[in-house]
């Protein structure tokens, strides 16, 4: 009997941040959104090093025109590491921007056509490959990370992957959310995808979370996509039109997610995150005391 072809693994990783960031304007004249520090950290490295924990080797990022910085910090600088080493400074926090040569590619989105136009236009990076797909603005803390824990379960059901989070019902008005089928722990059957419904009409309280795992075919599906929501090529579209032809599940993250697309999760992420960590905790809380009096 003919044994099945090996399934690839998910080697390559998408990361669409070509956006303008208008909502945190005029901070983002110049500096790319992704480039804002959640404390000490750009946005763009938490997605990054979720990604690397997964064992994805390849970064695609899908830019725009003033997003160079971007990709400037994966790379290697000289002179900052030079200066470094003469004043005895340890190169250690450095090591996390450091991608290996060949491993960082960036292709222009020269019109914002929308999330599925973006990936769309990594196509001949991609080839015949599983990727990954990291919305940055969607901040996922969690322990393995998400991406680990949906990296896991392709190499158990294979197919195509999506990460949600259970909300308040009264909430899924503002989300895409699935129409389930058979579950499994973390693990749900995806039947259907419904773009912001009204709460009655919900399928479930399973909203997608901003992590992707999907086959290279959903490139050619992307390609002959019309427009939807927004006149925009929605990912959400072509992903349902994808459903009952290949594998699709859900992968319930259990970990926590801020919304740094909006003010109030970026500075909800960055004071949470600063109580957790040793050397900002004690005196964030303290500033916390006294600015609440």
């Amino acid at each position: 009997m003919t044994q099945p072809a090996p399934r690839k693994p998910v080697r390559k990783a998408v990361f669409p941040v070509a956006g303008l960031g208008t909502r945190f304007l005029p901070a983002t004249k110049a500096i790319p959104k992704e480039m804002l520090p959640i404390i000490d950290r750009p946005l763009i490295q938490y997605a990054v090093d979720e990604a690397r924990e997964a064992g994805i080797e390849q970064m695609i990022f899908v830019t725009g025109r003033g997003k160079t910085a971007i990709v400037e910090h994966f790379d290697h600088a000289f002179e900052l590491e030079a200066t470094m080493r003469e004043r005895g400074k340890a190169l250690a926090v450095l090591e996390p921007t450091r991608i290996p040569p060949g491993n960082l590619v960036a292709v222009r989105q020269q019109v914002p056509m929308g999330l599925g136009h973006a990936i769309w236009c990594a196509r001949a990076i991609v080839g015949d490959e599983p990727f990954a797909v990291f919305l940055p603005d969607e901040l996922m803390i969690g322990s393995p990370g998400c991406m680990k824990r949906m990296v896991d379960a392709y190499g158990e059901v294979g197919g195509n992957l999506i990460s949600v989070l259970a909300v308040p019902r009264e909430e899924v008005s503002s989300y895409g959310v699935i129409a389930p089928g058979e579950r499994r722990g973390a693990l749900t059957e995806v039947r259907g995808l419904v773009e912001k419904p009204k709460t009655a009409e919900a399928p479930s309280n399973l909203i997608i979370s901003g992590r992707y795992i999907l086959q290279p075919e959903v490139m050619r599906t992307l390609e002959s996509q019309e427009k939807g929501a927004g006149g925009e090529i929605q990912l959400t579209d072509a992903m349902a039109r994808m459903i009952g032809r290949q594998p699709f599940h859900a992968v319930t993250f259990d970990g926590r997610r801020y919304d740094c697309g909006s003010k109030t999760g970026f500075i909800e992420a960055t004071l949470a995150l600063a109580l957790e960590r040793e050397d900002t905790g004690p005196a964030v809380r303290a500033m916390a005391r006294r600015l609440l009096g």
